[in-house]
Protein backbone atom coordinates (compact mmCIF):
# COMPACT_ATOMS: atom_id res chain seq x y z
CA UNK A 1 0.00 0.00 0.00
CA UNK A 2 1.18 3.58 -1.28
CA UNK A 3 1.10 5.98 1.78
CA UNK A 4 2.96 8.57 -0.46
CA UNK A 5 1.91 11.87 -1.94
CA UNK A 6 2.40 12.78 -5.52
CA UNK A 7 3.87 15.67 -6.76
CA UNK A 8 0.55 17.13 -8.10
CA UNK A 9 -0.99 16.94 -4.82
CA UNK A 10 1.94 18.58 -3.86
CA UNK A 11 1.68 21.51 -6.42
CA UNK A 12 -2.24 22.23 -5.43
CA UNK A 13 -1.16 22.43 -2.06
CA UNK A 14 1.33 25.00 -2.82
CA UNK A 15 -1.00 26.95 -5.03
CA UNK A 16 -3.28 27.47 -2.12
CA UNK A 17 -0.63 28.19 0.25
CA UNK A 18 0.21 30.93 -2.33
CA UNK A 19 -2.78 32.42 -2.16
CA UNK A 20 -2.54 33.71 0.93
CA UNK A 21 1.25 33.76 1.24
CA UNK A 22 2.44 34.84 -2.60
CA UNK A 23 4.84 32.53 -4.04
CA UNK A 24 8.33 31.50 -2.20
CA UNK A 25 11.72 32.21 -4.32
CA UNK A 26 12.75 28.82 -3.30
CA UNK A 27 12.07 25.73 -1.61
CA UNK A 28 14.08 23.55 0.13
CA UNK A 29 13.16 19.33 0.12
CA UNK A 30 14.43 16.32 0.43
CA UNK A 31 14.76 14.38 -2.61
CA UNK A 32 11.18 12.56 -2.19
CA UNK A 33 9.62 11.20 -5.47
CA UNK A 34 6.75 14.25 -4.42
CA UNK A 35 9.44 16.39 -4.88
CA UNK A 36 11.35 15.40 -7.62
CA UNK A 37 7.93 14.95 -9.77
CA UNK A 38 7.82 16.83 -13.20
CA UNK A 39 4.20 18.04 -11.99
CA UNK A 40 6.29 20.19 -9.00
CA UNK A 41 9.22 20.67 -11.69
CA UNK A 42 6.85 21.97 -13.89
CA UNK A 43 4.74 23.78 -10.82
CA UNK A 44 8.09 25.81 -10.24
CA UNK A 45 8.75 27.16 -13.25
CA UNK A 46 5.60 27.99 -13.98
CA UNK A 47 5.39 29.71 -10.81
CA UNK A 48 9.61 31.52 -10.99
CA UNK A 49 10.11 29.43 -7.90
CA UNK A 50 13.97 27.27 -7.66
CA UNK A 51 13.57 23.74 -6.18
CA UNK A 52 17.20 23.66 -4.11
CA UNK A 53 17.06 19.50 -3.15
CA UNK A 54 18.88 18.67 -0.07
CA UNK A 55 21.76 15.76 -0.90
CA UNK A 56 20.51 12.28 -0.66
CA UNK A 57 21.43 11.05 3.20
CA UNK A 58 21.85 14.40 4.45
CA UNK A 59 18.72 15.57 6.52
CA UNK A 60 20.86 18.10 8.38
CA UNK A 61 21.11 20.32 5.32
CA UNK A 62 17.06 20.76 5.95
CA UNK A 63 17.67 20.97 10.14
CA UNK A 64 14.85 22.88 10.58
CA UNK A 65 12.16 20.76 8.85
CA UNK A 66 13.53 18.10 10.46
CA UNK A 67 13.29 18.81 13.43
CA UNK A 68 9.70 19.54 13.59
CA UNK A 69 8.89 16.10 12.12
CA UNK A 70 10.67 14.80 14.41
CA UNK A 71 8.86 16.59 17.03
CA UNK A 72 5.53 16.35 15.13
CA UNK A 73 5.91 12.81 15.19
CA UNK A 74 6.81 12.50 18.77
CA UNK A 75 3.86 14.67 19.89
CA UNK A 76 1.39 13.54 17.85
CA UNK A 77 1.84 9.93 15.44
CA UNK A 78 3.79 8.81 18.02
CA UNK A 79 0.79 8.83 20.83
CA UNK A 80 -1.87 6.88 18.93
Amino acid sequence: MDHGISGLYVARALDRAARFRGYPEALRTDQGPEFTSRALDQWAYANGVTLKLIQPGKPMQNAYIESFNGKFRDECLNEH
